[in-house]
């Protein structure tokens, strides 16, 4: 049997207007390579540690220093966790920053199987925040910074961010180019 096609938004939480992107992916798809997904989607670089926490149980890559009862999440897959519309499921990345994002279901439908590959990208807004920059509070601070010349940390963080960041820049495109040409062999195709 085929499996369903589940379509989720993701939204970074605490970000105001919202960071978001809406994702479709199999059912069948296991948390660790959502968790490669997400990475792509959003624009992360896959460089922390990362868990599901989803109707009171953790998913995870199995760590001594985390709790015996953490769910390894190679093994358990999206549609074993999620199954209907309505439900929600938080993805947290980076311990340090906490970047915490909630991931709803949106639809459930049969797979299309003339409708191309999964997982896809169909929309989105606003740019990933720079990884390291401090989780919420910090990516705020951040964007201040970098909007005003004249303060004093300007110039340090124009070159630690690259010399330009553009908040409101998403390239859908360039994402599910990315999930199909550019999948490298710490990101698996789901």
């Amino acid at each position: 049997m085929e499996p369903k096609a589940y379509q989720l938004k993701v939204t970074l939480r605490g970000t105001r207007p919202p960071i978001w992107r809406r994702v479709e992916v199999k059912g069948d798809t296991t948390l660790f390579k959502l968790h490669h997904i997400l990475q792509v989607a959003m624009g992360w670089t896959d460089s922390h540690m990362h868990q599901f926490l989803a109707k009171s149980k953790y998913y995870g890559t199995p760590d001594l220093e985390f709790p015996p009862g953490r769910q390894n999440d190679r093994k358990v897959r999206l549609d074993q966790v999620l199954r209907k519309p309505k439900e929600r499921m938080v993805y947290e990345y980076d311990f340090g920053d906490s970047w915490e994002h909630e991931v709803m279901v949106e639809k459930v439908v049969p797979a299309a199987p003339g409708r191309g590959r999964y997982p896809l990208v169909t929309a989105g807004k606003r740019a990933c925040p720079p990884e390291d920059c401090g989780g919420v509070p910090g990516y705020y601070h951040f964007l201040e910074v970098l909007k005003n010349p004249k303060h004093p940390d300007h110039e340090e963080v124009l070159e630690w961010s690259g010399g330009a960041y553009e908040p409101e820049a998403f390239d859908i495109q360039g994402v599910n180019r990315a999930f199909h040409g550019g999948w490298g062999p710490s990101r698996p195709h789901a």
